[in-house]
């Protein structure tokens, strides 16, 4: 019976997850949904700039720490191992919806792009960065990453694979391409208000530091093979005269189940 609540557990917080990537899309690019990054009234600057800057960091401690092996270690003596995966996917889901619903607009304009063929060429880098989002996770074990394939091998009394060091595609030229995936989606727009400016700001910083908190961890869990890695290929941009990992044999494939 507790494994068969597990897994309808697990279903349930991927499914969440899945509606909640879905309206960040909208909310970022300022499509369809109710209630985007620009949509609304604006209230007073000083207390929008207070509330979002509250939100934004309520979603990165909760995203980081439940992500730390120290927390998990801890927090698994309370859950199910298998679930733990699925409830952090859930709680960061919850986060971000909260930030959704709170948000507060500041529609003052930082730059607009007039030009067609620039707003275009945004549109695509946009909508290439959401694309390469999706791809990368396919590539380093989806299920797993959201908590499906925890539940199911709970269910079939299975074990899941020790985590390995592979480089699929985008790893071949960077070592984070799904956080540089969101910095596409956050920056490429042709209208960047002041509200959109600090949702990208602090996102982009929340990203630099988690990196830092993940390679630690990678270094810890892989030791010389992610060091190797790390020396190889760039962090985010591919730079050219880098080597490509692909001799390396390291990726955060299914390590990122434990570290992200």
């Amino acid at each position: 019976m507790g494994r068969i609540l597990g897994l309808i557990y697990g279903l349930a917080a991927y499914v969440v997850f899945v509606g909640t990537l879905l309206y960040a899309i909208g909310f970022v690019s300022n499509l369809v949904v109710p209630k985007s990054i620009d949509s609304g009234a604006p209230g007073p600057l000083v207390e929008s700039v207070i509330v979002d800057t509250l939100l934004l960091g309520l979603f990165a401690i909760q995203h980081s720490v439940m992500a730390r092996q120290g927390f998990k270690r801890w927090w698994t003596r309370l859950v199910p191992p298998a679930v733990e995966r699925s409830t952090y996917v859930l709680f960061a889901s919850l986060a971000l919806l909260l930030l959704y619903w709170q948000w507060q607009p500041i529609l003052e304009p930082i730059w607009t792009v007039h030009s067609p063929v620039g707003a275009a060429a945004l549109d695509v880098i946009l909508w290439l960065g959401w694309g390469m989002l999706v791809v990368s996770t396919f590539l380093i074990s989806h299920f797993e990453l959201f908590g499906l394939s925890q539940v199911f091998a709970r269910l079939l009394g299975r074990e899941l694979p020790d985590p390995k060091f592979h480089t699929p595609l985008f790893y071949k030229r960077v070592r984070h391409p799904i956080y540089l995936s969101f910095l596409l989606a956050f920056w490429a727009t042709p209208s960047m208000t002041a509200g959109h400016l600090l949702f990208a700001v602090a996102t982009t910083g929340y990203i630099l530091i988690a990196i830092r908190l993940e390679e630690r961890d990678l270094i810890r869990l892989f030791g010389d093979q992610y060091r190797r890695y790390r020396g190889q290929v760039a962090m985010l941009v591919p730079l050219p005269g880098r080597k490509s990992g692909g001799r390396t044999g390291a990726s955060t494939s299914s390590a990122e189940r434990n570290l992200l």
